[in-house]
């Protein structure tokens, strides 16, 4: 079946966001300040969402927030697809630069595309997280990852 990415509302993308990033919380926990300005991106396989991630523009770059995957749906290349979808649509909008907060343990995905950390460490609700950028005057969007 093949994927198909769309821009969703903020909205729809709280219960993916909940479910995956934060279950353990109440579902207002996974919102954004700034979430009605963003754009917001969804992966459907058939009828299903199963992939959603965030793209705020801040002048010339661009920050990733709220990347989530079903977990029956991640390794097969979804999250891959919206990655190189997300950069493309920061790259087009004028951004040189995106970066994100990621969780430690999915730091080995986002530096597939080139993102690197930067910063210190730090905790949220004592899950590890690293700041990590990449500059788009330097990305192959095409032959990424």
């Amino acid at each position: 079946m093949q994927v198909q990415i769309v821009q969703i509302s903020a909205k729809d993308t709280l219960p993916l966001r909940h479910s995956v990033l934060w279950p353990d919380h109440p579902v207002d926990f996974s919102r954004v300040e700034g979430d009605e300005s963003a754009q917001h991106f969804g992966a459907y396989l058939g009828p299903d969402l199963v992939c959603v991630l965030s793209l705020f523009g801040e002048g010339t770059s661009a920050r990733i927030r709220k990347f989530a995957t079903r977990p029956d749906c991640q390794g097969k290349g979804i999250g891959t697809q919206m990655m190189r979808h997300a950069l493309a649509r920061a790259a087009d909008q004028g951004a040189s630069r995106v970066w994100l907060s990621a969780r430690e343990n999915a730091m080995p995905f986002y530096a597939r595309f080139g993102f690197a950390p930067f910063g210190k460490p730090a905790l949220k609700e004592g899950q590890p997280y690293r700041k990590m950028q990449v500059s788009l005057s330097h990305q192959s969007l095409a032959s990424s990852a």
